[in-house]
């Protein structure tokens, strides 16, 4: 199952995408977490020394390398440079595996059973002449190529605020976990996001964070209604991890939390013809917004109305 991690700056999301990375690979769950936020900090909450977790190599760094593995024998895409972010699969594309040998696991880095991929973060040349989406285009074409099978989990960690839906890499999850602190600004970008994901057949859950007490819950409940999956307290776990002093358990009504998240998850449809429908749509939107232009051709050429993930 593919999962994103979404809120507003400072609301906990990068926390909870590795307190729920944690609990899938502690139930010896296959899992792979991906950093695809623009303030990289998934691999220190993951228990990394900053030192490796900068050593990472960057998705985003190995674009070109990425688009002509995935690209394989497709007869619809030409070359590389002719494959953009929305690029969907195809007869004759190579399709990913969860902890597959191709050149996107092989930029992971292991940590304590989890494998954890990183977009990368704005370098010297980046500033003042690209956006993010340069970054996380490299996430869109890894999850629009992957099959994830039964039991395993693809987690990522999405940049702060609205911007996630700033191209069509929210379509891309099984279910989105948007992290709500009990606050008028929280709920304020739950309002703003299931404004955006209404008409595009998103799941969207909320999971309360730093949750103090029944008020806290009641007003989420108010403002969020039948979204409101589970919340989290404060926590003296969490504090001791940020603190790098790991090894304090986690409270046991937190850690029920990420059994009722993982439920979630678990009970979600599995809908590949869905999937790859909406890859079309917003590679066909793309494509006639700018990609045409950039690339100089037909891009809605490259979709296959033929191509099936296998089951």
């Amino acid at each position: 199952m593919k999962v994103a991690f979404v809120g507003k700056g400072g609301s906990g999301k990068t926390t909870l995408s590795s307190l729920f990375v944690r609990h899938l690979a502690g139930l010896g769950l296959p899992v792979v977490a991906v950093d695809a936020d623009i303030n990289q900090h998934l691999g220190v909450a993951l228990g990394l020394d900053e030192g490796r977790a900068a050593k990472i190599p960057a998705m985003g760094d190995r674009l070109t390398e990425i688009k002509e593995w995935l690209r394989g024998s497709n007869p619809r895409i030409e070359s590389a440079s002719a494959m953009v972010k929305t690029t969907p699969a195809g007869r004759g594309s190579r399709l990913l595996r969860v902890g597959g040998d191709d050149p996107v696991h092989a930029l992971a880095q292991e940590v304590d059973g989890v494998t954890l991929l990183a977009t990368g973060p704005f370098n010297d040349e980046d500033l003042g002449v690209a956006c993010y989406h340069s970054k996380t285009g490299a996430v869109e074409l890894y999850l629009n190529h992957l099959v994830d099978g039964p039991g395993e989990y693809v987690v990522v960690d999405m940049t702060a605020g609205a911007d996630t839906f700033a191209s069509g890499l929210f379509t891309r999850f099984d279910l989105m976990f948007l992290v709500a602190e009990p606050t008028r600004k929280g709920v304020g970008v739950y309002r703003q996001y299931t404004d955006y994901a209404r008409d595009y057949d998103v799941a969207i859950s909320v999971v309360g964070n730093k949750v103090q007490g029944e008020a806290d819950v009641a007003y989420l409940r108010e403002h969020v209604g039948a979204d409101l999956l589970t919340w989290l307290g404060q926590s003296a776990s969490v504090r001791a991890m940020e603190q790098g002093r790991p090894g304090v358990a986690l409270e046991d009504d937190n850690a029920a939390a990420l059994d009722w998240m993982r439920a979630a998850v678990d009970a979600r449809p599995k809908d590949w013809d869905r999937f790859q429908r909406q890859a079309a749509e917003f590679h066909v939107k793309n494509a006639r917004s700018w990609a045409n232009r950039a690339v100089g051709a037909d891009l809605e050429t490259q979709i296959d109305p033929d191509f099936r993930f296998p089951a």
